[in-house]
């Protein structure tokens, strides 16, 4: 994946709910925010593309390589012919195209396998990308919602706790509300499971590593 869309990616999916509330100071804090999600949705977009470029690459290497061991084994029958017939002639030349498919095979294998972990990579980035849309969906309604908290809470402002101190807690009272009711976790623990995802992706990558080498490991037994 190229260096430019691979930084769009990694800001994306770096980006949370705190970078997107950390803006509602601005002058046009919804706007910020929808404009967060329709960028989010482009580079999901350029993100499909290349894959499904990757995957008709890879489709094409895989016909050209079963092309090829069919070739492989057709020549092989023919020399077995061609040497009962005494023609060595025609033996030699099907040995000379078996030995440049053999040349021509261990590099079209390490194509597929190149193209197949950009394949998975890219597959990786579009589910990470598609969650962090909805994280970031569900912080612009919770915003939404604390904002419509805060304006009914401004119309009884003559009430106890009605002032900017009281419709503050109106706001933050009915954003917790909602991110319980959204996610499970209270409001204490909001910021704690937050910090842990990158935890999480780290613990994510060690697993993806050790399949790759279990995966690695046995094609090397297989092979031996």
């Amino acid at each position: 994946m190229a260096d430019t869309l691979q930084t769009r990616v990694a800001r994306v999916i770096a980006g949370g709910v705190h970078a997107l509330l950390d803006r509602i100071e601005d002058q046009a804090p919804e706007a910020m925010m929808e404009q967060a999600i329709r960028d989010a949705d482009g580079v999901v977009a350029d993100v499909r593309h290349e894959l499904g470029v990757v995957s008709a690459n890879r489709h094409l290497a895989q016909q050209q390589h079963n092309s090829l061991n069919g070739q492989h084994a057709k020549l092989g029958a023919q020399i077995d012919e061609a040497m009962v017939g005494s023609r060595e002639d025609l033996a030699r030349a099907a040995v000379a195209r078996q030995l440049d498919i053999e040349a021509q095979l261990p590099v079209l294998e390490t194509t597929l396998a190149s193209l197949a972990r950009q394949e998975s990579e890219l597959q990786g980035y579009v589910a990470a990308l598609l969650a962090k849309k909805r994280e970031m969906e569900e912080a612009l309604s919770a915003f939404r919602k604390s904002r419509a908290a805060a304006t009914a809470a401004g119309s009884s402002a003559a009430a106890p706790g009605g002032g900017a101190a009281g419709r503050m807690d109106a706001v933050s009272g009915a954003f917790d509300r909602l991110y319980e009711r959204q996610t499970g976790l209270s409001a204490t623990t909001r910021g704690t499971s937050l910090a842990q995802a990158a935890q999480l992706k780290e613990l994510d990558d060690m697993v993806r590593d050790n399949k790759i080498a279990e995966r690695m490991a046995q094609l090397k037994a297989g092979k031996a």
